[in-house]
């Protein structure tokens, strides 16, 4: 059933804020990658504030809250910096669960995806104050990466299911529509993987772990500890700025991101082969190709660059790219055989040769 202009304009700002809402989550990534590889982690000692202030404080405050951690400023800056813009994303979402408390009882409104969202959103606030207080633990940095993506692909996909709700005319899903199968899910599952190994090596400093490509270290492989680089049990602390783990543990995490970045690209073109007779599809698929094949390049010269920092970055975006364009992917393939989706229609026998 269409919706009535009064419900239209009902759903017009869960529809925008959901939308700015995860655009702004990937300023707030890229700002707490930036403040990672300017080694301002641990800018300010405490959380949420910063040498007990909720601003950065002059020298002689900063001393005498904390005389063995001297204040650097622009660190500091940095850090507070990105809380301010994560906890502004926080309010964002609050604002977003209130207007979809108002709606919640409009069939199909996706009302549990917005409490998920919020809840995610905690639990980052979290992973960051672990992240201070355990000193770069690289257990927990990760999954705060992990988190922060997770948060604007969540906002990604209510902005999805929000259009859904808003340009529908029937809310019922065609009998019989095929749903994604084990390509997805493989190619889902390695993406995953390979977002959490990138966390892992620059968590752990191993970006430069190899000098030189395709081989490392003028090896084709060289000596490697998997057990400790991988070691998810490892003591915490005292400080883990700039990393404790020896050369080989590093290089086998170096390693291990290159070898799923290769398991990642095979999966993504069989993908693509499998899923290319869905003419309405190739676009997404091409996109998700090139954006890998930037990714990988990207990744590539930052090792053969020694990993500068706005290419590091850079790395950071092409990831973030490459998981919306997945996702988007995705979705495009759920809604090619809904006669309810705005978008174009995908036809019975292109159905039958996929």
């Amino acid at each position: 059933m269409e919706l009535d202009d009064v419900q239209k304009r009902a759903l017009k700002w869960p529809l925008i804020l959901s939308l700015v809402g995860a655009g702004f989550a990937v300023t707030v990534i890229l700002a707490g990658a930036w403040t990672r590889l300017m080694d301002a982690g641990l800018g300010c000692p405490d959380w949420p504030g910063c040498y007990g202030r909720l601003v950065v404080p002059p020298q002689g405050e900063a001393l005498a809250h904390s005389p063995l951690i001297p204040l650097e400023p622009l660190k500091a800056w940095l850090e507070m910096i990105h809380r301010y813009m994560a906890t502004g994303l926080g309010l964002l979402v609050l604002i977003l669960v209130g207007f979809g408390l108002k709606l919640r009882r409009r069939a199909g409104y996706p009302w549990r995806l917005s409490l998920g969202i919020l809840g995610l959103v905690i639990l980052q606030g979290a992973f960051g104050a672990y992240t201070v207080t355990l000193k770069l633990w690289p257990q927990v940095v990760t999954l705060h990466l992990l988190g922060g993506l997770g948060v604007m692909l969540s906002l990604l996909w209510l902005h999805l299911r929000l259009r859904r709700v808003a340009f529908s005319t029937d809310e019922k899903k065609p009998p019989g529509a095929p749903r994604p199968a084990f390509w997805w899910w493989l190619a889902a599952f390695l993406l995953l993987i390979q977002i959490a190994l990138g966390g892992w090596t620059s968590s752990n400093y191993a970006g430069v772990a190899c000098q030189g490509f395709p081989t490392c270290n003028g090896q084709w492989w060289p000596e490697q500890d998997w057990y400790e680089g991988f070691n998810l049990l490892q003591q915490i602390g005292p400080n883990y700025l700039y990393g404790q783990l020896h050369a080989p543990a590093r290089t086998a995490i170096h390693l291990a991101h290159r070898l799923g970045a290769l398991m990642l690209g095979l999966s993504l073109l069989l993908l693509a082969l499998r899923y290319w007779s869905l003419r309405s599809l190739r676009p997404m698929l091409l996109a998700l190709l090139a954006i890998y094949f930037l990714q990988l390049t990207l990744g590539i010269a930052n090792v053969l660059l020694a990993l500068p920092l706005w290419l590091a970055l850079m790395h950071t975006f092409g990831a973030i790219l490459l998981v919306s364009t997945f996702t988007l992917s995705y979705w495009r393939m759920r809604t090619l055989a809904d006669p309810s989706s705005p978008t174009n229609q995908i036809t019975n026998k292109e159905w039958a040769h996929a």
